[in-house]
């Protein structure tokens, strides 16, 4: 029998009723990843698109970087390009809510089909290898003294390490308003600019920075959880006096206008997904803990968090 031929025969049989829709594997699955490559959701993007092929729900997976304005210019081009796709995945998280917050971009994430949230993360703050200062307190010391001469690195504005840097900045008496963040596309431009020296501090998710952290070429001083991280000899925020405590996760979106089923079909894959070998060997590499969340469940996380966001970042005087 001709491929085409079968495939439509499994069609007709998930259309009846004879053949759940959930036991089709995706020819192909287009996975947009709405920032430069070398960062987290690139990162998670690839990881997730190895895992669906490890689990045998896809057969190929094509990606598709977009970066820029935390996540919005790839999220309206695939809500623009993607409509009805019921194979289509957009790699997202708390950054875009952020994001969506402080830039109020055209199109919403609402435009767009939730199906899971994946894992969550803790942020880790680091100097470069040759900085004058050596813990959070000599950076908190100088940020007292002259607020403007300590650069902040990280990703877009509304990201979850620019959120932290505006807690820690009014946690400690400066005014958050004063901070000077630079935002980068990626994380493998933040990289580049704290190991090139280019700003003070910078922040992001440890996995991001876990390689050169081991080198020696960048100094972990403080991370954003409540408790260290398993493993890690990182002090927190809160160890060291600042008491600033904010996670960052992340997820995937499926096209806009698919059907409850095609919905449903996306998600029964992306669970395979992330019960497969290649999966779990990455929540280890990396040291994402495994946050996994779907249906009217994720959806509603969604909405809580963007409130509460939202009444953080008004609070640290980010908006």
């Amino acid at each position: 029998m001709r491929r085409d031929t079968f495939l439509k025969s499994m069609a007709a049989l998930a259309v009846s009723g004879s053949l759940p829709l959930s036991a089709f594997a995706a020819t192909n699955v287009k996975m947009m990843i709405p920032a430069n490559p070398g960062g987290g959701w690139d990162g998670t993007g690839r990881a997730l698109g190895k895992a669906l092929m490890d689990a045998k729900v896809a057969d190929t997976v094509t990606y598709e970087n977009k970066g820029g304005a935390a996540g919005a210019l790839g999220l309206a081009q695939f809500v623009n390009a993607s409509k009805g796709d019921p194979n289509a995945l957009m790699v997202m998280g708390a950054v875009m809510l952020g994001g969506i917050i402080t830039g109020k971009p055209p199109v919403s994430i609402t435009a767009a089909t939730p199906i899971a949230r994946l894992t969550s993360e803790y942020n880790v703050f680091v100097l470069p290898a040759n900085s004058p200062f050596k813990t959070m307190a000599d950076v908190v010391a100088q940020l007292k003294k002259d607020p403007g001469s300590v650069k902040w690195g990280g990703g877009s504005r509304g990201s979850t390490e620019h959120i932290a840097a505006a807690m820690i900045a009014r946690a400690v008496g400066v005014d958050p308003a004063k901070i000077n963040y630079v935002a980068f596309r990626g994380g493998g431009e933040a990289t580049a600019a704290i190991l090139g020296g280019n700003v003070t501090i910078g922040g992001s998710g440890y996995s991001e920075f876990s390689e050169y952290i081991k080198s020696g070429k960048m100094l972990p001083i403080g991370v954003t959880s409540g408790a260290r991280l398993k493993g890690i000899d990182v002090p927190t925020l809160k160890e060291q006096g600042i008491g600033v405590e904010i996670g960052n996760w992340r997820g995937v979106y499926g096209a806009p206008g698919i059907t409850p089923a095609q919905r449903k079909a996306l998600t029964d894959m992306v669970i395979k997904a992330t019960q497969s070998k290649a999966w779990q060997e990455d929540l280890v590499k990396n040291n994402w803990t495994p946050a996994l969340l779907t249906g009217d469940a994720f959806e509603q996380f969604v909405d809580n968090d963007f409130a509460s966001l939202r009444a953080t970042m008004v609070k640290s005087g980010m908006i």
